[in-house]
């Protein structure tokens, strides 16, 4: 119980830690513009899935995003690994939210039915 309370606090922590490195710190123009929505931490504290967000709905768009941030993900480990105080700074795993992607879809065929109407 208190390993995942750990974990959950970690992830919140490296949340914000990203969020602010990425708008502060990395020049990358394919990464500006994207949000952090999200971190999952395992229970060994290794690996961190950071899940992100991105305004466009274009698969080009999402491919240079991911790109960008693997290549960006050597800087925003080590600047993570100066900014916390824990042993190991986790290895990152980015992934895109599809959250968003399907609330607009939801969002629209609601839209859809009460045109119907």
């Amino acid at each position: 119980m208190a390993r995942l309370y750990r974990a959950d606090r970690l992830g919140q922590e490296i949340e914000k830690e990203i969020s602010d490195i990425i708008r502060k710190r990395v020049r990358d123009p394919r990464v500006q513009g994207i949000t952090i929505t999200g971190v999952n931490v395992t229970g060994d504290l290794q690996q961190a899935t950071v899940y992100y967000s991105i305004l466009s709905d274009k698969a080009s768009d999402g491919e240079r995003v991911a790109t960008g941030l693997q290549k960006a993900k050597g800087l925003i480990r080590s600047e993570l690994g100066s900014r916390l105080s824990i042993y190991k700074t986790p290895e990152l795993i980015f992934e895109r939210d599809a959250s968003v992607q399907y609330g607009d879809r939801i969002d629209k065929l609601i839209n859809k039915l009460n045109s119907e109407d």
